[in-house]
């Protein structure tokens, strides 16, 4: 795309699919043999037509340019976004050898025609923006529902303590051979509440048992953290706001990016998708240059189905972001967009292992149920610790621990061999099993490489 100047790594691309058979499938349709009539412009479109089972070729087309992250349209029939036909394209573009030409003037009309389709939609989104939102629902009534949802979750709370307390009296023993039905039986009584937050941690707590060896000091650990919440809900009115506000959306209440907007050009430092049954959760990391700032970007989609927002790593954006209320919150919600995404140029800035220990530290004391904080370390080597894994520092005697995640993802051995036994930047995230690393950069020059 000659508007970037360079074109997406074949990472990049994959870090787009929605799951693994989608990586796999588009891989096979990356080379030049299915496709025909392939162009980009530069104004960032790429189409092609790929040879499938049927007598009529797919048409495929992709605005990469799009600022809400790239959009795709494609004639098969998946139901997948991006399908497999639109990986392959991308990776066919980003592969540079001439397969995915660069042409002067328009693409083919069915092409054409998707993306006029989009331009209108979205100047009449940005023309309705400008005229206002409607007008607000009555006030007073949005009241009455947030005072009976509030009465609602201080009831399920109150509940919530006894049952605690019920464990504690009769022994943590107990959890082992009630297993996860009292707690399964706990959440279910918590979302009646409208207490999602409670149900969610709620629910984690069967678990604990069937964990390994130690369960009863994490059970107990976690009981606590549990209770904290429970007792700081229902004494919210004597909480800071902002504490309060981290309370509120630690039980569950929605908010929103009530911030004022931050200017900055923001690295993608990091992207990766988690899953349950019902729903896909993306995770997006950004770093403010000019900011220092690192701000997470939260988007969901439906079981089966990848998110509707993509950054993939190693790209930047001159964009406005806007923070959620909270103390000690990293969640913000991405506003407008000034340019196309580019690809990433700087680095953040790094940390030494001691002063990430402290900001984790400082993390917790506004936010006790954190679970982990974003950090950027300079300088360490990836050494193996008996049977496990740690950061070492490169110029002190101080390590921290992975994670049993971490050590169990392909991302442990990229790193390994990145590193070499030579010093490396890594970005990832902090918590108290260890540090989880996402994303890493060699000494010097070089590009980034993901570890999700």
């Amino acid at each position: 795309m000659t508007q970037q100047g360079v074109r997406w790594t074949a990472d990049q691309v994959l870090a787009l699919a929605p799951d693994a058979a989608s990586r796999k499938a588009g891989s096979k349709l990356g080379a030049a043999g299915p496709w025909s009539e392939a162009g980009s412009s530069d104004e960032g479109t790429v189409w092609g037509l790929c040879k499938g089972s049927g007598s009529k070729p797919y048409q495929t087309v992709v605005d990469i340019a799009d600022t809400a992250g790239p959009a795709y349209k494609c004639s098969c029939p998946s139901r997948k976004f991006p399908c497999k036909h639109a990986l392959g394209l991308l990776l066919l573009w980003a592969g540079e050898d001439g397969a995915v030409p660069a042409v002067q003037g328009p693409a083919p009309d069915w092409a054409e025609e998707w993306l006029a389709g989009r331009r209108k939609r979205t100047e009449e989104k940005r023309a309705g923006a400008a005229a206002g939102a409607p007008a607000a629902a009555d006030p007073e009534a949005a009241r009455r529902r947030a005072e009976r949802r509030a009465e609602r979750i201080s009831l399920g709370a109150a509940e919530l303590e006894q049952r605690l307390t019920d464990l504690l009296r009769t022994g943590l023993a107990s959890a082992e051979q009630a297993g996860y039905g009292l707690w399964e039986e706990t959440a279910a009584r918590m979302v009646d509440a409208q207490a999602p937050g409670l149900a969610a941690r709620a629910r984690e707590l069967g678990a604990i048992p069937s964990s390994g060896p130690g369960w009863p000091v994490r059970l107990l650990e976690e009981c606590a953290l549990l209770h904290l919440l429970d007792q700081a809900w229902l004494r919210r009115e004597r909480l800071p706001d902002d504490l309060a506000a981290t309370v509120r959306s630690r039980i569950g209440l929605p908010a929103s990016a009530d911030g004022p907007p931050l200017r900055d050009h923001w690295l993608v430092l990091a992207q990766y998708d988690t899953t349950d049954p019902k729903l896909t959760t993306r995770r997006i990391w950004l770093y403010g240059t000019e900011s220092g700032r690192t701000s997470l970007l939260l988007s969901y989609g439906a079981a089966g189905r990848a998110p509707e927002v993509a950054l993939p790593m190693g790209l930047a954006l001159d964009a406005e972001v806007s923070a959620f209320p909270g103390a000690g919150q990293f969640r913000a919600a991405l506003g407008e967009q000034f340019a196309a995404p580019s690809p990433m140029t700087g680095r953040p800035r790094g940390v030494a292992t001691t002063q990430a220990a402290v900001r984790y530290g400082e993390a917790l004391r506004l936010d006790p149920w954190l679970d982990s904080v974003p950090v950027t370390l300079d300088r360490v080597v990836p050494t193996p610790d008996g049977d496990s894994w740690q950061l070492a520092d490169a110029d002190a005697d101080l390590a921290l621990p992975l994670t049993p995640t971490a050590r169990s993802r392909p991302g442990l051995w990229r790193l390994v061999a990145l590193s070499g036994g030579a010093p490396v930047k890594v970005f990832g995230e902090l918590g108290h099993r260890g540090f989880t690393p996402l994303t890493a950069w060699p000494e010097g020059t070089g590009e980034p490489v993901s570890l999700c």
